[in-house]
């Protein structure tokens, strides 16, 4: 991507207490294993990564808290640094739908004037992020688009995934993305292009993910596990 290293985002709040997915009632934690970082077809941070979650649904209305993060086991070169990133989140559930708040804040940086945690500026660490799901059978969608902290141009992306199959504990699930070539891609203008393509397949806790990315012509294997 040609500008600075972005912040990312947590796929695991997107869709939290959406229909027959909702998480139950009070606090849950845990944690991620991951081979590499791939978010929305780039890879942030060029290390395996650790990625701890924490969230509380309030009871009865279905509102999940949460905040995750996501630390590089080694260091990004060329910064000699090792990616950080705390995300905070608000999830609003309605049928169907969820509507979606999400602070990421860009930790790698740790000189005063870039590691303050609630620095929206148009060069601080953070971006604020609002977000529209819906999930329906084995039918997903989601929209969002950028709205304060770092400038990127409201940048926006478009999402839709779909579970195609599911045997003997397996499931495998496509998606297609499109975003703003100038965030999530490798080009200078402002135009929605094919970011994010792919397939998962999981079984248990563990899942294989191969995504390509059309507009920066790059691919990437994952593996992740998740306790």
């Amino acid at each position: 991507m040609k500008k600075r290293v972005k912040t990312a985002a947590l796929a695991i709040a997107i869709f939290a207490g959406i229909g027959g997915t909702a998480q139950a009632e009070g606090f849950k934690t845990g944690v991620d294993l991951v081979s590499s970082f791939v978010w929305r077809g780039s890879d942030i941070g060029d290390s395996p990564a650790i990625q701890p979650n924490l969230s509380y649904t309030l009871p009865g209305s279905g509102i999940v808290l949460g905040a995750w993060g996501t630390y590089a086991v080694t260091d990004y070169q060329p910064s000699g640094e090792n990616y950080k990133e705390v995300d905070l989140f608000v999830t609003v559930p309605a049928g169907p739908f969820s509507f979606t708040l999400t602070d990421y804040h860009n930790a790698t940086d740790t000189t005063p004037d870039k590691a303050r945690t609630f620095d929206f500026s148009k060069d601080g660490p953070n971006v604020v992020e609002v977000s529209a799901g819906y999930s329906k059978g084995n039918l997903s969608l989601l929209a969002a688009i950028n709205v304060a902290g770092t400038d990127n141009r409201n940048a926006k992306y478009f999402e839709a995934g779909y579970k195609f199959y599911e045997k003997d504990g397996y499931s495998a699930r496509v998606i297609a993305g499109a975003g703003n070539e100038n965030y999530y891609g490798d080009a200078e203008g402002d135009n929605i292009a094919l970011v994010n393509t792919g397939v998962s397949v999981s079984k248990d806790r563990f899942t294989g993910s191969l995504v390509y990315n059309p507009d920066t012509q790059k691919s990437n294997l994952v593996f992740s596990a998740s306790f």
